[in-house]
């Protein structure tokens, strides 16, 4: 039997940086979609990148399906991929022996990464991209409805 897959694509906007910011999300599975999105008076771009995977991998309730998760961030992208296993080596430190912006974010993601089978894409944002854009969109319009 083949393994079901969802489909994640997420993404993070802020007004000023910090300032307000937006996180968006679509979860689609089998031919359906679900779209998220959350807004927060005073953060960074950067958390709500995170925001958004976190929020959308909360969304998904049977940890047996395996997921693709597409974000346009660089930052969510190579942390949970690369820089992280030297952080959690590291007490929560980066390279330069600073601690770890936005620590409590990645702890959260780390534990609910644990949960599943994620396959990691990157996608380049604001290039035509159908669901990048879409998530874009549900950041923004999360920001103007605060």
């Amino acid at each position: 039997m083949q393994q079901k897959v969802i489909t994640i694509y997420t993404d993070g906007a802020c007004k000023g940086n910090p300032g307000k910011g937006g996180w968006g999300a679509v979860l689609m599975f089998e031919g359906k979609s679900k779209n998220l999105k959350g807004a927060v008076a005073n953060t960074t771009n950067n958390q709500m990148e995170l925001t958004a995977v976190i929020e959308a991998l909360k969304a998904v309730k049977n940890p047996a399906y395996k997921i693709n998760l597409y974000t346009d961030s660089k930052y969510v992208m190579d942390g949970i991929t690369s820089w992280i296993f030297n952080w959690k080596k590291n007490g929560w430190k980066s390279a330069n022996k600073q601690p770890v912006k936005n620590k409590e974010l990645w702890i959260e993601l780390d534990e609910l990464v644990q949960q599943f089978s994620i396959s990691w894409n990157w996608v380049k944002g604001h290039s035509g991209d159908t669901y990048n854009d879409l998530v874009d969109r549900l950041a923004n319009e999360a920001i103007e409805q605060m």
